[in-house]
């Protein structure tokens, strides 16, 4: 692994404990010599993650829609900024740009970052780590309603073991790092 992108929020949250998870994120990221992809905006936990990386001597490539950028929220002191066309063209540069892939504490387009990564995933488009960042339980429900589409079959076991959770930074990224992708390609299915 070469290279991680970071899903997360354009907001700081309510507890000052997601800057600093994001904060030790991009610091473990640079001191392992890793490569920070992520949305490319100065604002919300996406500007902690790419600050403390940068600060500690890492590599950091943002990638952000042409609307965001004139918006002006665009991180202007990163190692590399590319600019898209659209979401949907930022998203499929982070993931061929990334070796695996961590989410953070945010909201709704956290939430869609990762749940496309983990379809591409189930479908077999990308074999790449997806992991968690569960700062003070954040992630709990999340994880609870995975285990549950579990439950009523509507996502295999082996689906569900796709995404790796850890409440430290350290822990998330010896996982990632550990992460072997299942042998085959499960099906998707349950009832075919």
């Amino acid at each position: 692994m070469r290279s991680v992108c970071v899903f997360s929020g354009s907001n700081r949250g309510a507890r000052p404990s997601y800057a600093a998870a994001a904060a030790a994120l991009g610091r473990s990221i640079a001191g392992r010599g890793l490569r920070l992809v992520y949305g490319g905006a100065s604002v919300g936990l996406m500007g902690e993650v790419a600050d403390a990386a940068l600060a500690a001597g890492g590599e950091v490539v943002g990638v952000i829609p042409q609307h965001l950028y004139d918006r002006e929220v665009a991180h202007v002191g990163l190692t590399e900024l590319r600019v898209t066309t659209s979401m949907h063209e930022r998203k499929a540069a982070m993931a061929d740009l990334s070796d695996g892939f961590v989410a953070l504490p945010g909201g709704l387009g956290t939430l869609e970052e990762l749940a496309e990564i983990l379809t591409w995933s189930q479908l077999g488009l990308q074999r790449k780590p997806c992991g968690l960042l569960d700062v003070e339980g954040f992630f709990d429900p999340l994880l609870a309603f995975l285990d549950h589409t579990v439950t009523e079959r509507f996502v295999r076991p082996e689906h569900r073991a796709l995404v790796l959770a850890a409440a430290a930074p350290e822990d998330l990224l010896d996982r990632l790092a550990g992460w072997q992708p299942p042998i085959g390609e499960p099906d998707k299915w349950w009832d075919r």
